[in-house]
């Protein structure tokens, strides 16, 4: 297979910076450099064809070669249209994996990719967002049959799946990777937080230092961003729907209150829901001169960008990655990477460390389901706790840390009734 012509990138002589990045997250990714190497020797995917929708960045490339090593053809297209990187691109084409992607593509490319994607006709599926899978199950049913299940990555695509499974409508297995314990603590927690301020801070230039950030959900992906802006010496705000949460973030040292009220203190607005319109014309309405608004979920629905628009009297780039919409009494609110993943799209996304554990679960989850499609019913399921254990395991043992033992006589004790 010729990929450089089957492929639809950007400049294939973009191709060795796309190497050097993929050659630096390598070095930093060592449970999926374990896994790369049983691949090499097991081959658990040879003879089948795997597509994968993620963001399509040095790390997920990486990802891509791990899985080619262990025997499958692999074709990749990007879940978000600006965090493709063409060089990164260009570079796996050349290492004979199948690319549709570009960066900023329109937004009728972007849909050509993703189907271009599926018409190779995958037997697995690696999705972030649930994009594969509701073309798979709506417009393109006939490139059904020959899947047998698949993964996925984030919050937004699990419940886009629970819907479909809900209604009994969903086609075959699919790994709700983003609830695995080695997911979410980690890299929705430690890997958001992170990436989520390096982002705004490279795009604005701007000091966080005694602001007030306002975190518009408390998840995991919302604790990250919260913790963060805090060691960046901000007042946090925190609005939530969920009651329980809210007491957890009041506990953690933020201030909780609806998002009418916070929108009027917010210089920083970081949504992180998963739900659109969280941040809206009321809510603009009340806001201060120069609010800056960013978002971390996985689709560009958070922050009402038509109300936002049809508000304003002139809107402009200001700088790269940042819309100024003036509104009709002259006050300015900005916009950072068109309401899209600030952390992707304005930046180069989580730490390789972080994400290495998250792929690392991706890969296992795929094998997985190759192994078991036949008995494991068309649902949602949630990663094997014996993955997410090996995955921490092998985390632990890179990082050169030995854990405790239970002892036969702890064992026996934790199994009894009796004293």
């Amino acid at each position: 297979m010729n990929m450089v012509s089957e492929s639809i990138v950007k400049d294939m002589a973009l191709a060795p910076n796309g190497h050097l990045k993929i050659d630096w997250v390598k070095e930093h990714m060592p449970v999926l450099n374990r896994i790369r190497e049983r691949f090499e020797k097991e081959k658990p995917f040879a003879g089948l064809k795997v597509a994968i929708s993620l963001h399509l960045e040095a790390k997920t490339a990486y990802l891509a070669k791990v899985v080619q090593a262990g025997g499958a053809e692999v074709t990749i297209t990007g879940s978000n249209p600006l965090s493709t990187q063409d060089d990164v691109c260009a570079a796996l084409v050349e290492d004979g994996i199948r690319v549709f992607a570009k960066y900023n593509p329109s937004p009728e490319e972007y849909k050509s990719h993703l189907i271009k994607t599926l018409e190779t006709r995958p037997d697995l599926i690696i999705d972030d967002g649930g994009d594969l899978v509701t073309i798979l199950h709506s417009e393109r049913r006939d490139l059904l049959s020959q899947v047998r299940g698949g993964a996925e990555e984030t919050t937004t695509g699990i419940l886009r799946l629970k819907a479909l499974d809900k209604e009994g409508k969903l086609e075959f297995p699919m790994v709700a990777v983003n609830d695995a314990f080695c997911k979410y603590l980690f890299d929705n927690r430690y890997g958001t937080g992170q990436s989520v301020w390096d982002g705004i801070n490279r795009t604005t230039n701007l000091v966080v230092a005694g602001k007030t950030v306002v975190v518009v959900g408390y998840g995991w992906c919302g604790k990250g961003v919260a913790m963060r802006a805090k060691g960046l010496g901000a007042k946090v705000i925190v609005t939530e729907i969920d009651s329980i949460k809210a007491v957890e973030a009041y506990m953690d040292g933020f201030e909780v209150m609806p998002m009418s009220e916070a929108a009027k203190h917010g210089d920083y607005f970081v949504t992180v829901t998963g739900n659109r319109d969280v941040i809206r014309k009321e809510h603009f309405e009340v806001m201060k001169d120069g609010a800056i608004l960013s978002n971390a979920g996985h689709f560009d629905v958070e922050v009402n960008k038509v109300e936002l628009e049809a508000m304003s009297k002139s809107k402009r780039t200001v700088r790269k990655d940042i819309e100024e919409f003036v509104l009709a009494d002259g006050r300015k609110v900005y916009l950072l990477a068109e309401g899209r993943l600030v952390n992707l799209a304005a930046g180069d996304g989580h730490p390789a460390e972080i994400m290495d554990m998250t792929f690392a679960l991706q890969a296992v989850s795929l094998e997985y389901v190759n192994k078991n499609y036949e008995s494991i019913g068309k649902h949602v399921l949630n990663v094997p706790y014996e993955l997410d254990e090996m995955v921490a395991r092998y985390k632990l043992e890179a990082l050169g840390i030995t854990i405790d033992k239970l002892t036969d006589e702890q064992k026996a004790y934790l199994d009894s009734w009796v004293e």
